[in-house]
């Protein structure tokens, strides 16, 4: 069993500990609320635009097809992340995710990272790639030139796929990593409410596809990030969580040695003087 200092030296060490993660547990909370009402609302906005865009692609499909001018086949990928880490397996599991994707493209492909984990990630990957960095509580204003310029790039550079790797927000015990194909347009058929509505385009389909196409791309993404800020937050409450019941299970437990250490050693000084009065008596 250690000595008491020992004992004591750890006892402080882990209330320090647990302060700590009191205090992120706290911050995450008031954080979370905010990043979960925002992506639900986001969700409601980008609903709607699908159901625009899955009455365009049926009516014209062609609209949506990515063709490179030089007959290249290139994909973009772009990495969502935190910025930090503390949030239990949120980060590993987003870098397994996309190291897995990226092994399985055949295809040459340029990365477009946003968040510090996954710009640290990918320089160990590939030599060439550009990053984002966003606040923990994004604006759609804060964001917009993020979602202009990766916009550009794909209209400019040609690429032939899309591909949005983030974090999918579920609930505030359940976040997933989701790798999404942004372009060319994925569609749900089997959501007739999505699909089945009639819609009058002017001034003529062209124009709006013209208008509509960067609004979706620039939304998706908007809306990726939205739902990794969330699933950050949500994810780093819950480790902080864990991590303070557990500092004050073990403060619980080296208590107890300490008790027992204490008395041990009351126990044994006890002795020794009863032991000392007796000889005197002898």
């Amino acid at each position: 069993m250690p000595n008491l200092r020992e004992l004591r030296s750890r006892i402080k060490s882990i209330e320090s500990t647990s302060r700590v993660t009191k205090a992120l547990q706290m911050i995450a909370a008031a954080k979370m609320k905010k990043a979960q009402d925002k992506v639900l609302d986001g969700r409601s906005y980008s609903e709607k635009l699908n159901a625009i865009i899955g009455n365009v692609y049926q009516s014209n499909p062609e609209i949506f097809s990515l063709n490179s001018e030089d007959g290249s086949n290139k994909n973009l990928v772009l990495l969502v992340t935190p910025d930090r880490g503390l949030c239990g397996a949120l980060v590993s599991n987003v870098l397994k995710e996309t190291s897995n994707f990226i092994d399985s493209i055949d295809a040459d492909y340029e990365i477009r990272v946003i968040g510090k984990k996954g710009t640290s990630f990918i320089s160990k990957i590939v030599d060439k790639y550009e990053s984002f960095k966003v606040s923990d509580m994004p604006t759609f204003e804060e964001v917009s030139p993020i979602t202009s310029s990766i916009s550009n790039d794909i209209n400019i550079e040609g690429f032939t796929k899309v591909f949005i790797i983030y974090t999918e927000f579920i609930s505030t015990a359940v976040q997933k990593p989701k790798v999404k194909q942004l372009l060319p347009v994925e569609i749900d058929f089997n959501n007739n409410e999505k699909v089945n509505n009639e819609f009058l385009y002017e001034p003529d389909i062209d124009k709006v596809s013209q208008a509509l196409i960067p609004r979706y791309i620039e939304t998706s993404i908007f809306n990726s990030i939205l739902d990794s800020v969330a699933s950050e937050h949500s994810a780093r409450l819950v480790a902080m969580q864990n991590a303070t019941e557990n500092a004050n299970e073990l403060k619980q437990d080296l208590t107890l040695d300490l008790n027992k250490a204490r008395q041990q050693q009351v126990t044994s000084e006890i002795l020794d003087i009863v032991g000392g009065a007796l000889a005197l008596e002898e």
